[in-house]
């Protein structure tokens, strides 16, 4: 599904983020930023220990923040690590939101034109899927208006009923 929300084409897709061709994916990280499972073990895994060491670096930051790092070895020129929870604990919805806002404000101050996010704080972050879907989307709206650089956000799920999900909420916001 394609959306036009403001200045912002905001697309879903199923599949790996590890995968996408965009300027930046996200990783869906703690605020202590080292990467561990799910999507952060699937981005070092295949973007190299490099990503974790770089990020490391910058942190530990709040819940809420985000810092960016090279993409290593992945398609993606950068990742970007929105910290949606600490480590050990739970996402929540306010955390998720303001690392996305985060995200973005930083996409847009390296002149990045396309980004790519997971369900933040879904699965072990222990965020239900529509919450983390809500608070990505709903701040992705906000930022429409003044998206500066950026021009096409991908929202990524790995599993059809996960794209179904930000397919179902895109639609209502629309």
């Amino acid at each position: 599904m394609e959306r036009r929300i403001g200045n912002l084409t905001v697309r879903t897709h199923q599949g790996d983020i590890a995968d996408m061709k965009v300027d930046a994916i996200v990783n869906a990280a703690n605020s202590h930023l080292w990467m561990g499972s799910g999507v952060a073990g699937a981005i070092k895994s295949r973007g190299g220990q490099e990503i974790e060491e770089e990020a490391m670096r910058q942190g530990p930051i709040q819940p809420g923040g985000a810092v960016i790092t090279t993409g290593g070895r992945l398609p993606a020129s950068y990742v970007i690590h929105c910290a949606g929870m600490p480590p050990g604990g739970r996402a929540d919805y306010d955390a998720v939101h303001s690392s996305v806002r985060a995200a973005l404000r930083i996409a847009s101050e390296h002149g990045l034109s396309s980004i790519a996010f997971p369900a933040i704080g879904a699965g072990v972050g222990g965020l239900s899927l529509s919450d983390s879907a809500r608070a990505i989307l709903t701040a992705v709206q906000s930022f429409a208006e003044h998206s500066g650089s950026v021009r096409e956000i991908v929202v990524v799920g790995l599993t059809e009923s996960s794209v179904e999900t930000f397919d179902n909420l895109l639609d209502k916001l629309t």
